[in-house]
């Protein structure tokens, strides 16, 4: 049986900088995940062109557009890079130069050409799920993230603040404090029998 050997973690992406290749709808598409997730991420976006949607959305985060075809010399200082051009040249060529700096590369709709995925990502005030396919079925990912922003309470956050506060009124070791906050919260879980 296949499995997902993904490793999942949850970026500060205002501590990173994010590049862009493309300016089209799928740029557009990338650009608008990453603000919705992270607000205050840092994004360089090059292109000949922009859609009018792009240059509204770059308003609203810290974001860059250079409006010039792709060259190397803008992997200057990323960490991440994200292509998304309609020429499959230019992307592999943008996979290949990442590949060589050692920078996390997403090439769209390719993923042999990916060291990542984006996917579903489900966010209630501190609470944040993030849900893969291993770059299968997208759609999966939708639906599912549709999903658990239907079951995971609206409420959820309040609970994680007050078991935060919680946690620092626990006495003992490490372990102790592990131990004592599963039992409180084994509730949650908890099946109901039918």
């Amino acid at each position: 049986m296949e499995r997902n050997n993904l490793y999942p973690i949850f970026l500060k992406t205002q501590n990173l900088n994010v590049l862009i290749v493309g300016g089209g709808n799928v740029a557009e598409e990338k650009l608008r995940f990453l603000l919705k997730s992270s607000p205050d991420a840092c994004v360089t976006i090059v292109s000949p062109m922009f859609r009018e949607d792009t240059l509204s959305l770059s308003k609203k985060g810290d974001v860059t557009l250079i409006k010039d075809k792709y060259s190397k010399r803008y992997l200057k200082g990323k960490h991440i890079v994200i292509a998304t051009t309609d020429v499959p040249k230019v992307n592999v060529k943008v996979y290949k130069h990442c590949r060589k700096r050692s920078i996390l590369i997403n090439v769209a709709d390719n993923p042999p050409y990916c060291d990542f995925y984006m996917g579903g990502i489900v966010t209630k005030g501190n609470v944040k799920v993030a849900i893969s396919t291993n770059g299968k079925s997208p759609t999966t990912a939708k639906r599912l993230r549709q999903f658990f922003e239907d079951v995971i309470p609206e409420n959820v956050d309040d609970l994680v603040k007050n078991l935060n506060e919680y946690r620092k009124t626990i006495k003992g070791d490490f372990g102790q404090k592990v131990e004592t906050l599963n039992e409180f919260t084994k509730g949650l879980i908890a099946k109901k029998e039918v």
